[in-house]
C-alpha cells in the first residue's frame, strides 16, 4: 500500500517543504505501520507561513467576530462528523486507547463551539469618568500573528485550546506539531479549511523543533507564543522570547498528587489513581503520578492498587478490551525505563511492574507494564522528578497537614486532588494546595473547557488556557475615554466646581 504525502498549509495551499524532505509518521503500538509521510519542513517554510499570517491579518483582524465565530461553529460540526475516524486515526498515530482518543476529539469540538459563542460575548467595561461629559470603556484587541506549539499527548484537544481563541479574537496563526502526531492536528487544520477559513490565516508547518519551532520564535513578526511541552524546552521558549518582549503562553510539566484520607472511600480513590496514573500510559501533564495515602489504610490501600494495576490490560488502543497503550516513542519508553531503575536504586518497594513487554506483537511498540512502587520518601527522585509514563509512587502520611506539605514539596503546581469524607479538611486542602487544578473526590485529570486550565510554579508563567481566561491569553486591553465636553480635561487634576 503507498504511503500517504500530507503538506504543510500555508496561505491557503497544501504545500511541499521547500526542503524536499519528508519524515514518517509511525503507530507506536506497531512501529511497522507507517500512517503517512509529513513536510520536514525549514526555516524558509516557517517565513513563507509567517509571512501569509501577516499579510491576512490587517482583513481578518476586521472581520466582525460574530462572523468568525460562525467559520468555528462549522469546523465545529465538520469534526462532530469525523469524530470516529479522527479518534481511530490517533488512536493509531499515539497511541492512547480509542475511549482516550474519542475524548480528545471531543474536547476539540467543545473548545471550538465554546470559542464560536465568544465571538458574541468579547465584552468590556464601561465606568463611569471621574470627569462630567467623559465617557470611558475598554475593548479587547488582537496582537497578530501567534505562534502555536504542540505536544504530543492531546494532539487535537490542545491545538483547539490554542487555536480557537486565536482565531476569535482575531489573531492569525502559524501551528507547529508535535513531530509524533502530525495527523490529528492536520485533521484539525483541514477542518478550519473545510469551514471556509480565509487564506493565510490559519497555516500549518510539521517539523523538528529546531528547524521549525526556533525559528518561528524568533520571527520578528510573531507577536505571540504559545507553548505546551516540557519545562526545559519551556525555559528555552522564555529565554527566545524575552529580548524582544515577545508574549508567551507556557503550559508545562506537572508532578500532581492524590491524596488519600483515612476517611476515604477506598474502592472510589483507587479507580481515581489508576485512572489518574496510567491514562493515557501516564503521558499526561495532570497525571498522578503520586499517591499520598495516610497511613492508618495505606496497606489496605497499596496491596488492593497494586492489584488492579497488574490487572490492566495493555496492548494496541483499538482493541476495545485494552485499557492502556504503549509510550509514544523509544525515547520516552527509555525515559520510564531509566526511572524504574532510579526508584529501585533510591529503595522504594517496587510493587509491580517494572518492565518493558516485549513478547509477541509487543515487540513491535513501546509497551511497559503499569508500574507501582510502596514506601516512596517524598523527596526521591521518582516522587520529584516528572516521568510521563506509567510509572506512580505511593508515599505514607500521617495527618492531612502531613500530606498538604508533601502535595506541594514540589516544583510543579499544575492539579491535585483528596479523597475524604470530611467537608473541613476537603475545604482545608482546596485552600492550602498551591496547584491550578484542585479535585476532592476525584482523580487529577479530567478538566473541563469552559473554566481556566494551567499551573503555577514550573507548571506555567500565570497564564490560563481554555474557558474565557484563554480570550486574555490571545488579546490586549485597549482603554477608552471620549470626551464629549468641548474643553480640555485633565484627569487627577481637575477641581471640579459642581454646584
Amino acid at each position: 500500500m503507498e504511503k500517504k504525502i500530507y503538506k504543510n498549509y500555508i496561505n491557503g495551499e497544501w504545500v511541499e517543504s521547500a526542503s524536499g524532505c519528508t519524515f514518517e509518521d509511525r503507530n507506536p503500538a506497531d512501529n511497522r505501520e507507517v500512517i503517512g509521510e509529513f513536510q520536514r519542513s525549514n526555516p524558509e517554510d516557517v517565513k513563507r507561513a509567517v509571512e501569509a499570517a501577516k499579510n491576512a491579518y490587517d482583513k481578518w483582524r476586521l472581520y466582525p467576530a460574530p462572523k468568525r465565530a460562525e467559520i468555528l461553529f462549522k469546523a465545529a460540526e465538520i469534526l462532530v462528523k469525523r469524530k470516529e475516524d479522527f479518534a481511530k486515526q490517533m488512536t493509531q498515530e499515539m497511541g492512547k486507547v480509542l475511549k482516550e482518543t474519542r475524548g480528545d476529539v471531543q474536547e476539540a469540538i467543545d473548545m471550538t463551539y465554546y470559542m464560536a459563542g465568544e465571538g458574541r460575548r468579547q465584552f468590556g467595561q464601561t465606568t463611569p469618568s471621574e470627569l462630567p461629559n467623559k465617557f470611558a470603556m475598554s475593548v479587547r484587541q488582537p496582537m497578530g500573528v501567534c505562534a502555536l506549539i504542540t505536544p504530543w499527548n492531546f494532539p487535537m484537544a490542545i491545538p483547539s485550546w490554542k487555536l480557537m481563541p486565536a482565531l476569535i479574537c482575531g489573531n492569525t496563526a502559524v501551528f507547529k506539531p508535535a513531530t509524533d502526531t502530525p495527523l490529528s492536528a492536520y485533521n484539525l487544520v483541514k477542518a478550519c479549511e473545510e469551514a471556509g477559513i480565509p487564506k493565510g490565516v490559519v497555516n500549518f508547518v510539521t517539523g523538528t523543533g529546531s528547524e521549525v519551532g526556533g525559528p518561528l520564535m524568533k520571527n520578528e513578526d510573531v507577536k505571540l507564543v504559545s507553548f505546551t511541552g516540557s519545562t526545559v524546552v519551556g525555559r528555552t521558549v522564555s529565554e527566545t522570547c524575552a529580548p524582544t518582549f515577545k508574549h508567551t503562553n507556557l503550559e508545562m510539566g506537572g508532578k500532581n498528587a492524590i491524596m488519600v484520607m483515612e476517611d476515604a472511600n477506598l474502592d472510589l480513590a483507587i479507580e481515581g489513581a489508576i485512572w489518574g496514573g496510567f491514562g493515557t500510559t501516564g503521558q499526561r501533564c495532570t497525571a498522578a503520578s503520586r499517591v499520598i495515602v495516610h497511613k492508618k489504610v495505606y496497606q489496605e490501600f497499596a496491596e488492593k492498587f497494586a492489584a488492579r494495576a497488574k490487572g490492566l490490560k495493555i496492548g494496541n488502543g483499538l482493541d476495545p478490551q485494552v485499557e492502556m497503550g504503549p509510550s509514544i516513542n523509544d525515547s520516552q519508553l527509555k525515559t520510564v525505563i531509566s526511572y524504574v531503575e532510579i526508584g529501585k536504586k533510591e529503595g522504594a518497594k517496587l510493587m509491580t511492574g517494572g518492565n518493558r513487554l516485549v513478547k509477541g506483537d509487543y515487540i513491535h511498540g513501546f509497551f511497559h507494564e503499569p508500574t507501582v512502587f510502596a514506601e516512596v520518601d517524598p523527596q526521591m527522585r521518582i516522587a520529584q522528578e516528572e516521568i510521563f509514563g506509567p510509572v506512580v509512587a505511593l508515599i505514607p502520611c500521617d495527618s492531612l497537614q502531613n500530606a498538604i506539605d508533601i502535595c506541594n514539596g514540589v516544583v510543579y503546581g499544575l492539579s491535585a486532588s483528596i479523597y475524604t469524607q470530611d467537608v473541613n479538611k476537603a475545604f482545608v486542602a482546596i485552600r492550602d494546595i498551591y496547584t491550578g487544578i484542585f479535585y476532592v473526590n476525584s482523580s487529577t485529570i479530567g478538566a473541563e473547557v469552559h473554566l481556566p486550565f494551567g499551573g503555577t510554579k514550573q507548571t506555567g508563567n500565570g497564564h490560563r488556557e481554555a474557558g474565557t481566561a484563554a480570550l486574555d491569553v490571545f488579546s490586549e486591553w485597549k482603554t477608552v475615554y471620549v470626551d464629549y465636553s468641548g474643553k480640555l480635561q485633565k484627569a487627577q487634576i481637575d477641581d471640579l466646581n459642581i454646584s
